[in-house]
């Protein structure tokens, strides 16, 4: 599983070009996560894809004349678990160091 993040201008139909760029070659989309970014907006996808399949995704998302940014790899997991402390953190640590 690769969790790839795009950025991009939502124009009208972006999003969707997006999305069936991984819908028109079969593959199953198990998590999509959309939301507004700053002044542009970005989805973050799960996606079971081999290496020719990412270098072909990469390429069709970079056509998109709305697409500003494409990354992939397990950097971008956090996005989705954000409400945890970092292991090792403790509550009071990090309560005590907000108040300093």
């Amino acid at each position: 599983m690769q969790f790839f993040h795009i950025r991009y201008r939502n124009t009208q139909g972006t999003l969707m070009r997006i999305l069936n760029a991984a819908s028109r070659r079969g593959l199953e989309l198990p998590a999509v996560q959309a939301s507004a970014a700053e002044h542009d907006h970005q989805v973050t996808l799960a996606l079971d894809v081999n290496q020719k399949q990412t270098g072909q995704l990469y390429r069709e998302w970079y056509s998109i004349a709305d697409v500003i940014h494409v990354g992939s790899g397990a950097a971008h997991t956090a996005a989705w678990a954000t409400h945890h402390p970092p292991t090792g953190v403790t509550l009071e640590d990090s309560r005590a160091a907000a108040r300093a």
